[in-house]
């Protein structure tokens, strides 16, 4: 028998009050999808919403081998041991296939998942990158009602992941391996062009020339881009995630962004734009699940694909007929 999930406003009450069990319950009512469950989340977040926006978002990415849950790990700790309260989540849409990695990002993010301060939780395991993304946007809020006031949100996987993190966070942070001979050739110009600031990990022992070298590559790579805000040049910098060396040039660099672009105005009035932007993407969720719920609808789907891949049906007359089955 399922237990009875307590009404939002007692839920909210002991999110305010930095309740983690309650905390993470409620995030488990986000990511259900029962009609119920998705109704009182929605209030709980909307009566959570006053407290919401304080905190400041980071969303980092980097290729496979990079130490990105080591980085996270010393990051969150260096974080938590100054005084803030770290939240670390998970935008994974790789998570579908796998079922997630929970057990694997506390496994390697050891000291914060021990931390009292510090709060972890993987992407759903099920649902398309755009539902993932919509539940870690709903979960970054009740972390910040719940008093985490660091939000740091990982992309597990690749390619639109890194886009749809971007556009959810305050600050985008792409971390990097010495040896830029190679890897310059290997960035994605669209990740670069994302970048608030390439950091190279693995500055350390032997690594630290190298680290260097790489650093000064990808400033020369910077130059050729145009910086988004005419508020912030992204910086390169080196750090060791193993030693802990740089990690508060890293944090340094966040918190200076973030005082450039709020006397800028651009601070508050990317976040304004990012709610407007998860508006109409969940409204597109939203119809895009009842297309899909509809049993005679999804029965005609094949046919009307079929037909205008043999070109015998233009695309325009099949979205015709779909939206008129929708009552669109």
């Amino acid at each position: 028998m399922t237990a009875r999930v307590p009404p939002s406003a007692d839920l909210a009450a002991r999110i305010s009050a930095g309740d983690r069990a309650t905390l993470a319950r409620a995030i488990t009512l986000i990511e259900s999808k029962r009609e119920d469950h998705r109704k009182q989340a929605h209030q709980l977040v909307q009566d959570l919403l006053p407290q919401t926006g304080k905190a400041i978002r980071i969303g980092i990415t980097g290729s496979p081998g990079v130490g990105k849950s080591t980085t996270i790990d010393a990051l969150g700790s260096h974080l938590t041991g100054k005084g803030h309260k770290v939240a670390v989540l998970a935008v994974d849409p790789s998570s579908t296939r796998t079922g997630g990695s929970i057990l694997g990002d506390k496994t390697r993010m050891a000291r914060l998942s021990a931390d009292d301060n510090a709060f972890i939780r993987p992407s759903p395991s099920s649902g398309t990158l755009g539902g993932v993304a919509a539940k870690t946007r709903e979960t970054m809020l009740l972390c910040e009602a719940a008093g985490y006031d660091v939000i740091l949100v990982e992309t597990v996987g690749i390619g639109q992941s890194e886009t749809t993190v971007a556009g959810m966070t305050d600050f985008f942070l792409v971390l990097m391996l010495p040896g830029a001979g190679d890897e310059l050739q290997g960035i994605k110009k669209g990740v670069v062009e994302l970048a608030d600031m390439i950091a190279v990990n693995k500055a350390d022992g032997d690594n630290i020339k190298r680290a260097k070298q790489a650093a000064a590559e990808y400033r020369a790579a910077l130059h050729i881009l145009k910086p988004a805000s005419e508020s912030w040049a992204p910086p390169v910098v080196t750090y060791s995630a193993l030693t802990g060396d740089g990690l508060s040039t890293i944090w340094q660099n966040i918190c200076d962004y973030r005082d450039k672009m709020s006397a800028s105005g651009e601070f508050a009035a990317k976040r304004k734009q990012q709610q407007i932007t998860w508006m109409w993407s969940m409204l597109e969720d939203r119809l895009l699940a009842k297309l899909h719920a509809d049993p005679e609808l999804k029965k005609r789907l094949p046919q009307l694909e079929k037909a205008v891949a043999a070109g015998k049906l233009s695309p325009m007359l099949a979205v015709d007929e779909i939206a008129d089955a929708m009552g669109l």
